[in-house]
């Protein structure tokens, strides 16, 4: 795209499009993403969740995107294009949003993407944030200042907390779906609190982590010795419903236990790049100055729910950054960077180390950093655990579910084989 195409497509969110400007968020983790939404608000801002798939969201991507470009950028900007085309928003008052990191993955031409599709199919005139670690872009309108960072860490905290906490009871639930509507409670609960204008006190989180514990503790639940299955790869396809087919859904109906790596090990992963770019490189010293803040910051607040959950006993804690960190030694350079890079390496050692010896990566057809950083890690990573069991799934358009399916269903197969003669050597 020309330089001058590009002045053309961007369009800034101003302070006066603010007032009355609706803003679609797509839909990744519908927790977290809720309470974010909750954060926004807060600030004066009119948002909505997209929650919509089937076949009518990938249509509406393959129409205006190429399909050669990465599946999770097809899903996204067919997911606005297609709420758009539904007659639902005025295009002369919405705006979008998408989150980047601005590193060298193709996720960071999603914007100029979903401009270039926006004016193809012609809404040109709807304003695109871009909400990006590095600041790529300005948006008068959006005014990410302190107090709302805040917020927005508090929401990611929560969700974190809360995606653990079902994964590790709605397996053996007596009533189905009783862990998922206990959480759906809590998001409602802690968005007003978040959304209170930005004067929730610190110590009244840390008394919700207690409070959420307590209250999926109280869960009537049956245990059963289950297969635990980890869930890593390509950040949309790992943990959105529309980009892996509902994955989630499909293990725990078939009796596995999902550990799925929480989000704010990702946020952290791109701030502590930022710290790395400086040691490595000799560049960006300032940023690396400013990422290091984010990351102590970022850290030390999930160590707390770490710690909480501890005292608690009662659920498998959440693995601490500074361990994380240490996964790849040995394995693969900290310095490589591109999209999930050394932090989907990581992920796989880290669930191998703790247990979790069946590991689903997901990756998006083509995503070179999946291939080398998740497949191409496999070989190494079983070298070091004989007894791991990793499965890599393709998602793309033309993918088919059975085939998804029947490739997860062997692996589980193998599973329980090993598990079963797990457990009778320990008899």
């Amino acid at each position: 795209m020309s330089k001058a195409k590009e002045a053309l497509t961007y369009i800034p969110f101003t302070k006066e499009m603010k007032k009355d400007y609706t803003i679609l968020i797509p839909n990744m983790l519908p927790m977290h993403f809720k309470m974010i939404m909750s954060v926004l608000k807060t600030y004066g801002y009119t948002c909505e969740l997209l929650e919509t798939s089937g076949p009518d969201v990938v249509n509406a991507g393959l129409k205006y995107v190429h399909n050669d470009t990465c599946y999770p950028a097809i899903l996204v900007i067919g997911q606005f294009l297609h709420a758009i085309q539904s007659g639902k928003y005025d295009p002369n008052k919405t705006a979008l949003i998408l989150f980047q990191t601005g590193g060298g993955c193709r996720a960071s031409n999603y914007i100029p993407l979903l401009r270039k599709a926006l004016e193809r199919a012609g809404y040109g005139q709807v304003p695109v944030i871009s909400i990006s670690l590095s600041g790529m872009e300005k948006h008068p309108g959006l005014e990410l200042t302190l107090p709302v960072i805040r917020g927005l860490v508090y929401a990611l905290l929560y969700g974190d907390l809360l995606m653990t906490l079902v994964n590790q009871c709605r397996t053996y639930e007596v009533e189905k779906g009783s862990a998922q509507a206990l959480a759906n409670q809590w998001v409602d609960k802690l968005g007003k609190e978040l959304g209170s204008g930005g004067k929730i006190r610190y110590s009244q989180v840390k008394e919700n982590y207690r409070a959420m514990l307590k209250s999926f503790r109280e869960l009537k639940v049956e245990r059963f010795p289950a297969v635990k299955v980890g869930i890593v790869g390509e950040i949309f396809v790992k943990y959105s419903p529309l980009g892996n087919n509902n994955l989630e859904e499909f293990l725990v109906g078939e009796k596995a236990e999902v550990v799925v790596p929480g989000l704010l090990d990702f946020m952290l992963y791109c701030t502590y790049n930022g710290v790395l770019e400086y040691k490595i490189r000799r560049d960006q010293f300032i940023a690396s100055v400013v990422n290091g803040i984010a990351t102590r910051y970022i850290s030390g607040k999930k160590n707390d729910i770490i710690r909480i959950m501890e005292e608690d006993g009662f659920f498998t804690p959440l693995t601490r950054f500074e361990d994380t960190i240490k996964q790849p030694e040995g394995t693969i350079g900290i310095g490589t960077k591109m999209g999930e890079g050394w932090l989907l390496t990581a992920e796989m050692l880290e669930l191998g180390h703790s247990g979790v010896k069946n590991i689903v990566c997901t990756q998006p057809f083509g995503c070179l950093p999946n291939h080398i950083c998740g497949k191409g890690m496999m070989k190494p990573i079983k070298e070091q655990h004989k007894d791991i069991n990793i499965v890599a799934i393709d998602y793309d358009a033309g993918a088919t579910r059975v085939n998804q399916e029947n490739r997860l269903k062997l692996m589980l197969s193998n599973a329980r084989e090993n598990l079963e003669k797990e457990l009778a050597a320990r008899e």
